[in-house]
């Protein structure tokens, strides 16, 4: 089968040179990497990542309505900068 495929330059430089070192074609070449790269071992693999969580105890303040209590804080702030008058 004919496909087209952009390679990155050093991984074309790495499959050149490994053509040429065991004096197969370019294009066997990259069929043999992809070949052994398609099987092999799922141990190779990267473990999936596992965030650790940490219990924070009981909720002690009510986050319900935070955006307006921040808000109303913002404008708190905002009055207190404009002085008096």
């Amino acid at each position: 089968m004919r496909t087209t495929i952009t390679l990155e330059v050093d991984v074309a430089a790495r499959l050149r040179e490994f053509a040429h070192r065991s004096g197969i074609s370019f294009k066997q070449a990259v069929n043999d990497a992809v070949r052994e790269g398609l099987s092999s071992p799922a141990t190779l693999r990267a473990e999936p990542f596992v965030q650790p969580t940490y219990s924070l105890g009981r909720v002690r303040v009510d986050l319900t309505k935070a955006l307006s209590l921040a808000a109303d804080l913002e404008d708190q702030e905002f009055v207190a900068k404009l002085g008096p008058g």
